[in-house]
């Protein structure tokens, strides 16, 4: 076990000893009495709902008292980021959701923060990408589209629900830079809503569509397309069928994680009441009922692992970007 996890530990065991882990803490279940989630984006979205299904979980199970949540939208969540951290010491009990979009929006300037400026809490979980075709298309595994592709680029057009230069445009590019081709070469057309890229798709005018898996599922069962590559190093417990990307010689990995920031300057000892509460999450039925309801993937990057993991993902994608022409 690494130092660092160790210590993390070591600091939660001191924590509730303590008796710092709120009042219930000598029952050995409440941890916290009040978190209050803030979400840099409007109601029904991918934070608003990790939020709220986070809240869910941690008030049914117990682990907390009451939940509140606030939305705030507005510069592709640099409203919310400068929210918490000018008013740090009056958001002690904050903990703001983000995604991959608070990299790429940092590398690209949307917004003059990034994570560095946050307390990191923890990763929590994620999404990974896929590639999918229609339920009528000829190709059938990256191996076909891939022979498309080469055969003619201009023709095999990948499509996605968002702007060049967005995850599902990085994705698209990463699969095809580890197969092998040009990411340059890549045709990237963007749609507004995944209802447009759904239509575009069956059209046949695009190949094929960049989207998370999570929606992939739900276009598979309802028996519209075929999903050709995954993201992730297994095959997903919730789409047996779908081939991953390294089992078809494409050695890469992605995944769209979702965690939980603190303002800056928060306190150790509340970074691990709020660690402990999540941590303990993971073990209890109200969790996994939300999770498998999402179809997320539990993903568990405490503290300085989130951090070593956010650096990580921040440099393959600053590559990809800088050679793509968007830094």
């Amino acid at each position: 076990m690494s130092q660092l996890k160790l210590g993390r530990r070591a600091l939660i065991a001191a924590v509730a000893a303590l008796g710092l882990a709120g009042p219930a803490a000598a029952e050995g279940h409440q941890v916290l009495e009040n978190i209050h989630f803030l979400i840099p984006g409007g109601a029904g979205g991918g934070w608003d709902g990790t939020a709220r299904g986070t809240g869910e979980a941690l008030t049914k199970s117990g682990l907390v008292g009451n939940a509140s949540y606030e939305n705030m939208s507005g510069g592709g969540g640099g409203k919310a980021i400068g929210f918490l951290i000018e008013n740090a010491d009056s958001n002690q009990d904050t903990l703001m959701v983000n995604s991959t979009p608070i990299v790429i929006r940092s590398l690209t300037g949307v917004f003059p923060h990034s994570f560095r400026d946050l307390t990191l809490v923890s990763g929590t979980i994620g999404d990974y990408a896929a590639l999918v075709v229609g339920k009528d298309s000829e190709i059938s595994s990256m191996d076909q589209l891939l022979a498309a592709f080469d055969a003619d680029p201009n023709a095999t057009a990948i499509g996605g629900g968002s702007v060049p230069g967005s995850m599902d445009h990085l994705v698209a590019a990463m699969v095809m830079e580890a197969a092998g081709r040009d990411a340059l070469d890549v045709k990237y057309i963007p749609y507004d809503a995944g209802g447009k890229a759904m239509a575009a798709l069956l059209s046949g005018e695009i190949a094929a569509l960049s989207t998370g898996l999570s929606e992939a599922i739900d276009l598979a069962n309802a028996g519209e397309v075929k999903i050709i590559g995954v993201t992730s190093d297994e095959r997903v417990e919730a789409a047996p069928d779908a081939p991953t990307m390294k089992e078809q010689g494409i050695d890469t990995t992605f995944v769209n994680w979702r965690g939980f920031f603190g303002a800056p300057g928060m306190p150790e000892e509340k970074v691990a009441q709020f660690q402990q509460a999540i941590e303990k999450m993971y073990d209890t039925p109200e969790w996994e009922e939300v999770r498998a309801r999402n179809g997320w993937v539990n993903i568990h990057n405490p503290g300085d692992e989130f951090l070593s993991f956010l650096e990580a993902q921040e440099k393959a994608i600053g590559d990809l970007m800088t050679k793509l022409g968007f830094l």
